[in-house]
């Protein structure tokens, strides 16, 4: 299957494979050694646990986005792949060009969930993390302009940049301006993270 998949993202002219591996040590050997921008990483490792090699792909790649693949229906392992950094999934089976658009969308950094399985993520990370937000949390709330909140809620509901500033009618260079600032503020490092703290501290709500 890695293989085929090799030959897949290869074939791509946007997308060059610079490593894969077989096991939790070699995936971070190669991630270390690769420098990659997306890692695609499976739940099962030859009987290790993806997951659980999280941590150090990101510490041996800070700058890569991880996108699960699964073949695995479990929403508390999606719920813990979340929190420990990845940023998208995608099931074994899905269509592969599911996965192609699922890699650049990461890359961009979007989340590349589907639409009712990160509500699913949402729901459950909402519910475990019920207790109203300290003290810290709300000076950095505190901290955001009016406009903030309002790109905040965009970014949530899935829009991309290009939409957002023709929302509020202002540049796409001032979104991404601005979209530095809130992460900054709110010390989240991306979109995926943006939207979890936006949903964890009622920033946005949602929708049925």
């Amino acid at each position: 299957m890695r293989m085929g998949l090799r030959v897949l993202l290869e074939a791509q002219p946007d997308l060059l494979v610079v490593g894969d591996a077989a096991t939790s040590s070699e995936a971070v050997a190669a991630a270390a050694c690769g420098q990659p921008d997306v890692i695609v990483l499976d739940l099962d490792l030859g009987g290790e646990s993806g997951i659980d090699s999280l941590p150090a792909l990101r510490a041996a790649a800070p700058r890569a986005r991880v996108l699960i693949l699964t073949g695995v229906r479990a929403p508390d392992l999606y719920r813990h792949a979340m929190r420990h950094g990845a940023i998208g999934l995608v099931r074994k089976e899905q269509a592969a060009g599911v996965l192609v658009q699922a890699i650049r969308k990461v890359h961009a950094g979007e989340v590349g969930l589907e639409r009712t399985m990160l509500a699913h993520v949402l729901t459950e990370l909402q519910r475990a993390s019920a207790a109203p937000a300290r003290d810290p949390e709300a000076a950095k709330l505190a901290t955001l302009t009016p406009r903030e909140p309002d790109i905040i809620a965009l970014v949530s509901a899935g829009c991309k940049n290009r939409d957002i500033a023709t929302r509020l009618r202002i540049t796409e260079t001032t979104v991404r301006h601005q979209l530095t600032g809130i992460f900054a503020k709110l010390q989240v490092t991306d979109r995926v993270g943006l939207v979890v703290y936006a949903h964890r501290y009622g920033l946005v709500t949602l929708s049925p």
